[in-house]
């Protein structure tokens, strides 16, 4: 195996030399650098990770917790981290939560103990608690998906893009439309996008009806549930709001297998652009929140600290509705 002493000896350069270029840590001459860089493109040099992280203190790991990683939008989401850790050099350790909060404080203990460089969270609550975890933590911590207090974080514009979609149904007709959701343990799905619903109709003076909502778990088994909660009442809806495309699906497949047309009899918006949504029928209309480029731009900042910019940021991400034929 090629050794840093056999490129200082093939390209007639000393090892400190070697050592300079490689940690870009010092003068080398332009003559030197194509000599070593020409050695190790013909030997294969690849530098020992363990010795590099010696030198430098660092292990070139990213630790990212998910809270599931089945989902559409987690797998987005780390294919723009993915693609920014590559770029920067860094290789990524996935966790996931399974939905428990708890957990969330758990592992970012659990990466530090593992040497990783900082931590990427997809948030799903933003308790105290973890704030204070956050806050005391070795390494930098950014959060994606809620605006977490006191900590760098970029978050969707859940309550906006809400208001934008239940209005577009409203303007299309829709007078009579019940509401999916989650659990308010997760403040930026469960609460702002809810809350949204009800100001909508509200500012429309339209009354707010207990039996048209219902919640799920975002699983496309817990949409299905809810919708035949709604639908076992009799004040039957027109239109249905859905605030994942993933519960969205299951909704559907509902409303389809007891002989609703979407949307001649029901009409149905969400948000989330997933790979499944894309290939049902009618396709949904959503609210695209480019959860990739969400990925590579909370990498970013994760990057920034890690390059000593240590002043908390706090970013809300950009959205695009999309007109699909559910409605």
């Amino acid at each position: 195996m090629t050794t840093i002493n056999d490129i200082a000896k093939l390209a007639n350069v000393s090892r400190s030399t070697v050592s300079r270029h490689l940690n870009k840590n010092g003068y080398v001459s332009q003559e030197a650098q194509e000599r070593i860089d020409k050695v190790i493109q013909e030997t294969s040099y690849l530098p020992s990770q363990s010795a590099k992280s010696l030198r430098t203190k660092k292990t070139g790991v990213i630790g990212v917790i998910l809270p599931k990683i089945s989902t559409e939008t987690a797998s987005r989401v780390v294919d723009g981290i993915n693609q920014m850790l590559q770029e920067n050099d860094y290789q990524m350790l996935l966790t996931q939560t399974s939905l428990d909060k708890d957990k969330e404080i758990a592992f970012i203990k659990l990466l530090q103990s593992r040497n990783v460089d900082g931590v990427i969270l997809l948030g799903t609550n933003t308790d105290e608690a973890l704030v204070n975890e956050i806050q005391k933590a070795d390494v930098p911590v950014v959060v994606l998906g809620q605006n977490m207090p006191s900590t760098t974080s970029i978050s969707y514009p859940d309550y906006n893009a809400t208001v934008e979609m239940i209005t577009y149904m409203l303007e299309n007709g829709y007078r009579d439309i019940s509401f999916i959701g989650v659990p308010e343990d997760d403040p930026a799905v469960g609460i702002l996008r809810k809350k949204a619903y009800i100001d909508t109709l509200k500012k429309y003076n339209l009354p707010i009806l207990e039996e048209r909502m219902a919640f799920g778990d975002f699983s496309i088994e817990s949409g299905y549930d809810a919708m035949q909660t709604i639908m076992m009442h009799s004040s039957q809806p027109n239109a249905v709001f859905v605030v994942t495309d993933n519960m969205a699906v299951g909704a559907m497949q509902y409303l389809k297998e007891n002989h609703y047309s979407i949307p001649k009899d029901i009409g149905m918006a969400t948000t989330g652009v997933s790979r499944l949504s894309k290939y049902i029928e009618p396709v949904l209309t959503t609210i695209d929140f480019q959860n990739e480029d969400a990925g590579i731009a909370i990498t970013r900042l994760l990057m920034e600290k890690l390059n000593g910019y240590n002043k908390t940021k706090k970013l809300t991400h950009t959205y695009r509705r999309l007109s699909g034929n559910s409605l």
